[in-house]
């Protein structure tokens, strides 16, 4: 997937500035397939016999999912944009992830599940942590 996102960086009709498109496709990337992640581990918790011991894993995963899926569909956009939008986006992103990684590693003893979510939670955060770092030294986006 990140190459179809790098793909669409390139053929973007305007100069994206200085921000490091490697970066930034490789954090769009990692924030729709954190959010998939996320929405399938939810519905496994939900599966599961002991289902009233995850109620917290699933409300965070479902809130991860929405906000690494909003994340990806805003840093995909390039016109008329608020970079301290895009930075909070990034921030709140990257908040959600490090807490759904935290609550899945809980649980990933018993449910595989979790741990692959823990996994895939912490690949996005690092993703978000690699962009907003990018941002800062070229101050753009």
């Amino acid at each position: 997937m990140t190459y179809h996102v790098a793909s669409m960086l390139k053929a973007y009709p305007k100069n994206l500035g200085e921000v490091d498109q490697v970066k930034l496709a490789a954090c769009i990337a990692a924030c729709f397939e954190c959010a998939r992640t996320c929405t399938a581990c939810a519905d496994a918790c939900l599966s599961e016999d002991m289902v009233e011991q995850l109620t917290t894993c699933v409300r965070t995963n479902l809130d991860c999912a929405d906000l690494c899926e909003t994340s990806g569909k805003v840093l995909s956009r390039h016109t008329g944009y608020d970079a301290s939008i895009v930075l909070d986006t990034i921030k709140a992103c990257w908040i959600a992830c490090k807490a759904c990684a935290d609550e899945c590693e809980k649980h990933e003893s018993v449910h595989e599940h979790c741990r692959i979510c823990a996994e895939t939670c912490r690949r996005c955060a690092q993703a978000c942590a690699d962009l907003v770092e990018a941002l800062g030294r070229t101050g753009s986006f």
